[in-house]
């Protein structure tokens, strides 16, 4: 008997979309959260870089702290201050100080980035309803939400890492997002994010999915500075980037939210065509 696929007819057009929040529809840059973790390290006599910092973006914050405890750089400096690695015990008291750090930081880094309103004006156009992800926790987002609100970004639903079992790489904040929103399958929903893991994320959560190369993590510069970057050397360094998005399995890629409407277009006629997030196509009535 040959085996066939349960997926559904047709699935478009798009009906929801899921936004990171810093990198992707706030904070240029993701400045505000790297920052805190060079901070907080410090804080213990340790040195991390703004480079190792901001390997595990994306990830829940206790995670990232955990991460950043793995790394053979930390591991020799905790060895040689506190004579023992770094245990599950310090990973506690570096997150400590890093919470109220990060609610102190994202206050200060909440403005929209350029493009944002206009995308979701877009979606509302199109009938596409908002989600939003986050690697911060509840009290973090406590303040984010009102103070993004405040600066004309409200999204319809609002999930973060403390929500869910576990964070980033796993599919379940995607999940949650899309029981607020009333919305299935999650083939007709799309993943933006700025991290390779928001892309891991929503492949495992069987959504499409876009990387945004220029105005987050992975680029990790203030607008101020992208712009006074040679465009040579800018569009270099964005191509890398898109190329590490592409091997995680990113759909598309784009610079920014401003450019996301018109693959949200593209996404839809994809779908209109039978086609899935995962390359398959829909059986035909």
């Amino acid at each position: 008997m040959q085996a066939t696929t349960n997926h559904l007819e047709t699935i478009g057009p798009v009906k929801a979309v899921v936004l990171d929040w810093a990198g992707t529809a706030v904070d240029y840059g993701c400045m505000g959260p790297a920052a805190v973790f060079v901070d907080v390290f410090q804080r213990f006599g340790i040195r991390v870089t703004v480079a190792e910092a901001r390997q595990f973006m994306g990830l829940e914050k206790k995670a990232h702290v955990r991460s950043l405890c793995g790394l053979p750089t930390v591991v020799g400096q905790w060895r040689e201050t506190y004579g023992h690695e770094p245990s599950e015990a310090d990973v506690e008291a570096l997150y400590r100080e890093t919470e109220p750090m990060m609610v102190a930081a994202i206050a200060r880094h909440a403005d929209p980035i350029p493009g944002l309103l206009p995308f979701v004006d877009a979606m509302r156009q199109r009938r596409i309803r908002i989600g939003s992800c986050t690697g911060y926790t509840a009290p973090m987002v406590k303040v984010l939400v009102p103070t993004a609100e405040s600066r004309g970004y409200r999204p319809d639903a609002v999930v973060c890492a403390s929500d869910v079992p576990a964070g980033r790489p796993e599919p379940w904040m995607c999940y949650l997002n899309a029981m607020q929103l009333r919305t299935y399958p999650l083939a007709a929903m799309v993943k933006i994010g700025d991290t390779l893991s928001d892309i891991e994320e929503g492949r495992n959560a069987g959504m499409w999915t876009i990387g945004l190369t220029q105005s987050g993590n992975m680029l990790g510069l203030p607008e101020a500075q992208v712009r006074a970057l040679d465009p040579d050397d800018l569009n270099q360094r964005l191509v890398a980037i898109g190329w590490r998005f592409q091997a995680a399995g990113a759909h598309y890629v784009a610079r920014g939210i401003w450019e996301c409407a018109p693959l949200i277009d593209a996404i839809s006629r994809r779908m209109e065509m039978g086609e899935h997030p995962d390359g398959t196509q829909a059986r035909r009535r």
